[in-house]
C-alpha cells in the first residue's frame, strides 16, 4: 500500500561544497536572510518534515545536539558506501516497492521508520512493516549509526537484478534524486535522460563515499 507524501523535491537541494561560487540574489538563508550560495547547507524542520536552505553560520549553530530544543537539525555531510549490506530479492519484494530505488529514515515526530521511493509524481511513501527495519539492523550493524531525521539508507536494486547498492547519505541527497527523476522522467520506463540522471547521481555517491573514506583514513 502506498500513499503520496508532501513533496519537498521542488526545494533547491544542492549540497554545500568547498568551492564557494558567487551567491545568486534570489537565494537567501531561511533563518537570517543572508545571501546564500547555490551549493549550500540544509536544516530539517522536525515537526513539519521540511528542509530549510541556510547559510553556513546558521547551519553550524544547529550541529550541536539539542540546539533550538531539538526542533531543527543540521543535515550531516556523510556519504558511506555499504558494500557488505545483507539484502536479497525476497527481502526487497516484501516492501512492495514498484521501482528499484528506495530510501529509509527514522522520523522522530512520528516515532517510526519511513520508506520512500522516487516517482514521476515525487517522493511516494511505502508502508514499512515494523519488524522489517529491526531485522535489517540485526544483519547490518552500520544501519544503527544512521542519525534520525537527517540521514537515510539509500538502496538501488541495480536493474532489478537482485544486485543491490546501498549507501548512508544525507537526507537532502535523497530528495535531490527525487527532484532529478521528477524533472526528467518520460513515458513508462523513464527514457534515456532520466536514467542518465540516475546513473550520474549514483556515480557521484560512489566518488563522495570514496572521498569521505580517504579523509577518515588520513586522520
Amino acid at each position: 500500500m502506498q500513499q503520496d507524501s508532501n513533496d519537498p523535491s521542488s526545494l533547491p537541494l544542492q549540497r554545500f561544497l568547498a568551492a564557494r561560487p558567487k551567491p545568486r540574489a534570489e537565494e537567501s538563508c531561511e533563518f537570517c536572510g543572508a545571501a546564500i550560495f547555490e551549493n549550500h547547507s540544509h536544516l530539517v524542520n522536525i515537526e513539519k518534515r521540511g528542509l530549510l536552505c541556510v547559510c553556513r553560520p546558521c547551519y553550524l549553530l544547529f550541529t550541536r545536539e539539542g540546539a533550538a530544543g531539538g526542533n531543527y537539525k543540521a543535515v550531516p555531510e556523510r556519504y558511506q558506501f555499504l558494500p557488505n549490506m545483507v539484502l536479497n530479492e525476497a527481502q526487497w519484494d516484501e516492501l512492495q516497492i514498484p521501482v528499484g530505488i528506495a530510501f529509509f529514515f527514522f522520523n522522530t515526530s512520528l516515532g517510526r521508520m519511513l520508506a520512500f521511493y522516487p516517482s514521476p509524481a515525487g517522493a511516494t511513501e511505502s508502508l514499512l512493516p515494523l519488524e522489517t527495519w529491526g531485522e535489517w539492523v540485526k544483519r547490518n550493524a552500520a544501519l544503527a549509526s544512521i542519525s534520525a531525521d537527517v540521514e537515510a539508507l539509500l538502496v538501488q536494486n541495480v536493474k532489478r537484478s537482485g544486485k543491490f547498492e546501498s549507501f548512508i547519505v544525507p537526507i537532502d541527497a535523497c530528495y535531490e534524486l527525487v527532484g532529478r527523476i521528477r524533472r526528467s522522467w518520460k513515458g513508462f520506463d523513464g527514457g534515456e535522460e532520466a536514467w542518465r540522471e540516475i546513473n550520474d547521481f549514483f556515480a557521484r555517491l560512489r566518488r563522495q563515499s570514496q572521498s569521505n573514506s580517504a579523509e577518515e583514513n588520513s586522520l
